[in-house]
């Protein structure tokens, strides 16, 4: 029986210890074997189009068009959008846009100002 824990990025039960380090061989993710409560913290790490990092109140803009759904709506290539807050799920970026109003964007169709 394997009593190591499931691999924390995949969730693969298929885990096995080598020295002082537990290795997931379906993603090739390593984490210490000491380091139990670690894993379930890991704050979620959101970067632009360029690989910059973002984080909550920062100003980004946009580097597409962008149709709204369910409007006729469209958010122009430059526009800035100001204080952003980074949530969880598919859109990570919640925003509010002049001229539109509240929306989600995502983070790969922005960059960093």
């Amino acid at each position: 029986m394997n009593d190591l824990p499931n691999c924390p990025k995949c969730g693969s039960e298929y885990t096995y210890n080598d020295g002082t380090m537990n290795i997931c061989p379906d993603c090739a993710h390593e984490w210490s074997a000491d380091a139990v409560g670690d894993s379930d913290e890991e704050t979620k790490v959101v970067k632009d189009a360029n690989g910059n990092l973002l984080q909550d109140g920062d100003t980004v803009t946009v580097i597409k068009d962008l149709k709204v759904k369910g409007s006729s709506l469209v958010v122009k290539v430059g526009t800035r959008v100001k204080n952003i807050r980074l949530v969880d799920g598919d859109h990570d970026i919640d925003c509010k846009i002049d001229g539109i109003g509240a929306m989600k964007l995502k983070s790969e169709f922005v960059k960093k100002v």
